[in-house]
């Protein structure tokens, strides 16, 4: 209860602080508004509706065969590459609710599902190359850099979620129940619901992360880990940038995991696998980094 009590009067804490400073705070949320319009659904809502028509379609079981040899280093049924090459080419979250929808269809065991949640929710290509690449160090090699760190990251991390495969496992139907046409409306109305949180929480942790600006050189730092897309106007175009991108891409940040919660919401998939791989994500993006530093294979200052 005393736990609970001190929560209550952080909140009220931050209750005041948007009252007293609710011009900066109306400002910032309308800025994180324009944000998801002009950046977050663009890059989302396509893969969102085409990921959940694919997986209502039956392409875990169409991949499951052409993938079945990179899965198996995992020990996962070769239908689960759809999440994680999904998860690589749609961004957060949409790794994960391809997880949980394999896991609804029946074509992954809970505890696979769970696993594969550890390493298959990932960055937007777009976001890491264009955005931090092009836009942040001025170069796309710089970019295409990142975005290799992440996926070679990505892999690794799931050596760490290498279990024992199901030898049993409900047979999942290799043809919708629905016909194209309902499939069609229900991906397309689900995405529309996921974007409703995804945006909420962008807001939310875009207010929330707004005043770190004023913190000087640990800013950059502690907005990554609250609200990866707000950390972008904030880092330095060298090394030390660099190496926090590759980290904090990895990670997601707090807004991240709360849209994978809820992305996650009624399948009982428990989010702690997902944690986890993030933190060993991000652990393995900043060994990598360090190599690439070694190796001095790129001119950033």
């Amino acid at each position: 209860m005393k736990h609970r009590g001190d929560l209550c009067l952080i909140l009220c804490g931050v209750l005041v602080w948007f009252l007293a400073d609710a011009v900066r705070v109306r400002a910032a949320a309308a800025e994180a508004l324009v944000f998801c319009g002009s950046a977050v659904i663009p890059a989302l809502f396509p893969f969102l509706a085409v990921s959940g028509l694919l997986i209502s379609l039956g392409f875990g079981e169409w991949l499951g065969p052409r993938l079945a040899g990179l899965m198996a280093l995992y020990d996962l049924p070769g239908s689960a590459g759809s999440a994680l090459v999904l998860g690589l080419a749609g961004g957060y979250p949409v790794g994960a609710r391809t997880a949980a929808d394999l896991y609804r269809k029946g074509a992954l065991t809970r505890d696979e599902a769970e696993r594969l949640l550890g390493f298959c929710n990932n960055s937007n290509p777009v976001f890491l190359i264009s955005v931090l690449g092009a836009g942040v160090f001025g170069s796309l090699r710089v970019g295409v850099y990142l975005w290799l760190i992440h996926i070679l990251s990505a892999l690794l991390t799931g050596f760490f979620f290498r279990g024992r495969r199901a030898v049993h496992r409900a047979v999942p139907k290799t043809l919708p129940s629905k016909g194209f046409a309902a499939a069609f409306v229900e991906a397309v109305g689900n995405a529309g619901n996921s974007m409703v949180s995804i945006c909420a929480f962008v807001v939310l942790f875009y207010v929330l992360a707004s005043p770190l600006a004023a913190l000087g050189w640990p800013a950059a730092a502690l907005t990554g880990f609250l609200e990866l897309f707000s950390l972008t106007p904030l880092l330095s175009p060298d090394r030390a940038g660099f190496l926090l991108a590759a980290v904090c891409s990895s990670f997601g940040g707090l807004s991240i995991l709360c849209q994978t919660a809820a992305a996650l919401d009624s399948s009982g998939l428990s989010l702690k696998p997902c944690i986890l791989g993030k933190c060993l994500q991000a652990t393995f993006a900043a060994v990598l980094c360090g190599m690439l530093f070694l190796a001095d294979a790129f001119l950033i200052p």
